[in-house]
């Protein structure tokens, strides 16, 4: 079958498309017909092997997968001896490793039914960006109805997500975007919108209940100017800190902050729970939320999706067709 691999870390040059063996369900897998894959900064991580800090993990000097791709959308192919959650021809999304492939194999507990009103290419944009805001604003973040939430980077792949499920569960919402995304950050159902490009959202005249930033380069301490007393701000990963901690280092001042502020901070990282995605799923058929996919590129020119997805310009999620 025909697999987007890498044999070593670098740039989005490292990516080409090559012939690898098809997968063969285990006793708890399934094996999926690829229909579209979401591009994720995930997906940038493990291109380039940063942070150091995880090599141990993904290989040392070089990737032990050769495939890459995380969050996925097809329909079930082959299902192992033990699967019971879903059959062949069921249309389902969630994550594998190795998703950029016309082929994926992964644990039946790590996918979920697709909802009727999505197309495969919006379900692969949902998985990773959306099981993250929704932990950012319901598990960390403890989201209210009639909280002022900010949302900062509201324009991209989980600031979108972010967006609509701080008004689904009932916020007022201001997001916080460059010029360009102002447009989109309004009809997606924020209250307001900060043009990061002209003005300040810390400048003191509001101040919010929850901050959730995805953008990930602004201090620590020009969040709290923007929170209330009792605030909560929430960081969601973040590029800044070198090879070696790549945005980690702001993560971790984080925690180290907490038991020296009556402003709550935390950090969230995204891990794959059926919970998760059922729920997203849940919001998606309610129409609560609707994945915003800036573009779509053919499996051939995976490379240059990865590429566009490093320049930060992305208006929600970028997905690949397969």
């Amino acid at each position: 079958m025909k697999a987007v691999i890498r044999d070593t870390y670098g740039p989005a040059d490292v990516l080409r498309l090559g012939e690898v063996e098809q997968p063969a369900p285990g006793d708890d897998e399934v094996v999926l017909r690829v229909h579209a894959a979401g591009v994720d900064m995930g997906v940038w991580h493990l291109m380039e092997g940063v942070p150091y800090l995880m090599r141990p993990a993904i290989g040392l000097r070089r990737p032990r997968n050769p495939l890459i791709g995380t969050d996925v959308a097809g329909e079930v192919q082959a299902i192992g001896a033990n699967v019971t959650r879903v059959k062949p021809g069921d249309r389902v999304f969630g994550t594998c490793d190795g998703a950029f492939a016309e082929l994926a194999r992964t644990p039946q507990d790590r996918l979920a039914p697709i909802p009727e009103n999505l197309t495969f290419e919006q379900a692969a944009a949902l998985p990773t960006s959306g099981m993250t805001a929704l932990m950012a604003l319901r598990d960390a973040g403890k989201v209210r109805p009639g909280q002022q939430v900010l949302v900062i980077g509201a324009g991209g792949g989980v600031g979108t997500f972010a967006v609509q499920l701080a008004k689904a569960f009932g916020a007022e919402v201001t997001g916080v975007c460059s010029t360009s995304k102002v447009e989109l950050v309004r009809s997606i159902g924020a209250d307001d919108v900060v043009d990061y490009t002209v003005e300040d959202f810390a400048d003191g005249k509001r101040r919010y209940d929850l901050i959730v930033d995805t953008a990930g380069n602004r201090s620590l301490s020009h969040l709290r100017r923007a929170l209330t007393p009792l605030g909560t701000f929430v960081i969601v990963g973040g590029e800044e800190g070198g090879r070696w901690l790549a945005g980690m280092d702001r993560q971790l001042r984080t925690v180290l902050l907490g038991p020296f502020t009556r402003r709550r901070p935390l950090v969230v990282f995204a891990f794959p729970k059926l919970e998760l995605l059922e729920r997203l799923a849940e919001l998606a058929e309610q129409g609560k939320i609707t994945p915003v996919v800036d573009k779509t590129f053919p499996l051939s020119e995976a490379s240059e999706a990865v590429r566009e997805l490093a320049k930060g310009h992305a208006r929600g999620k970028m997905v690949i067709t397969v």
